[in-house]
């Protein structure tokens, strides 16, 4: 009879500044593995003001056009009345700062072209932790 299980792991890593794209999928994938979980989900979470996570295409002309659609929709230079980096925080409430994905025979179901990427937003270099809680029965 299977049993429910809870496993947590962190991911870490540095950024060297905005608007920049870490791969986290095969990370993730190893912590699925890891847990021993066979069916259930992953919840991935960037506990950041201004680091936040997609899915989607890892190609660089994507990435670039990503970061095109975000200086168009919240420019850097535009008048804002918080110092430094307030399109920081500003394009990081466009984007979730978390991903739930299924968990299917202890591997994570993803779609054909998807990958699970941190989007630094921040202007500067920043250390990033992403916590992952696989659930669900072994």
């Amino acid at each position: 009879m299977p049993s429910f299980k809870v496993f947590s792991a962190k991911i870490v890593f540095s950024t060297a500044g905005e608007v920049e794209f870490v791969d986290l999928t095969d990370k993730v994938a190893d912590a699925v593995v890891k847990s021993s979980i066979r069916n259930g989900v992953v919840h991935v979470f960037a506990p950041h003001a201004t680091g936040v996570l997609v899915l989607t295409e890892n190609e660089p002309c994507l990435l670039e056009d990503i970061r095109a659609f975000l200086e168009k929709v919240v420019p850097e230079n535009a008048d804002y009345e918080h110092p430094s980096n307030a399109h920081s925080h500003l394009r990081s409430l466009l984007l979730p700062p978390d991903r739930i994905l299924p968990v299917v025979g202890g591997h994570v179901e993803l779609g054909t072209w998807q990958s699970l990427l941190f989007v630094e937003t921040d202007v500067t270099p920043r250390n990033r932790t992403v916590l992952v809680q696989v659930i669900g029965e072994t």
